[in-house]
């Protein structure tokens, strides 16, 4: 779900991914690169991110992965069974 959601505002590379979710989280979060790629190897055979080889900022070759129609669906799928968890877990702490 977070790696669709990174991807939620245009292309990235994995070594960007990865910084993005780390950045956005604090550092709470670290994606390892035995962890990332083989997630982003996934989501192609199913058909959320299309990937395209381009250059990084720093003039390096990279793979630039993109959500497509169908990540975007499941992006709101995994978000909404994400919200709907987290409620239930509020709930429960709330209740005595």
């Amino acid at each position: 779900m977070m790696i669709l959601r990174t991807l939620n505002p245009g292309p990235l590379h994995g070594y960007a991914i990865a910084k993005h979710i780390q950045d956005w989280s604090k550092g709470s979060f670290e994606i390892e690169d035995g962890s990332l790629y083989p997630a982003l190897n996934r989501m192609l055979l199913k058909g959320w991110v299309k990937a395209e080889w381009g250059v990084t900022e720093n003039n390096r070759r990279a793979r630039f992965y993109r959500l497509t129609s169908a990540g975007k669906k499941q992006l709101e799928n995994e978000s909404s069974a994400f919200n709907k968890k987290v409620r239930a877990i509020q709930f429960v702490m709330r209740t005595s």
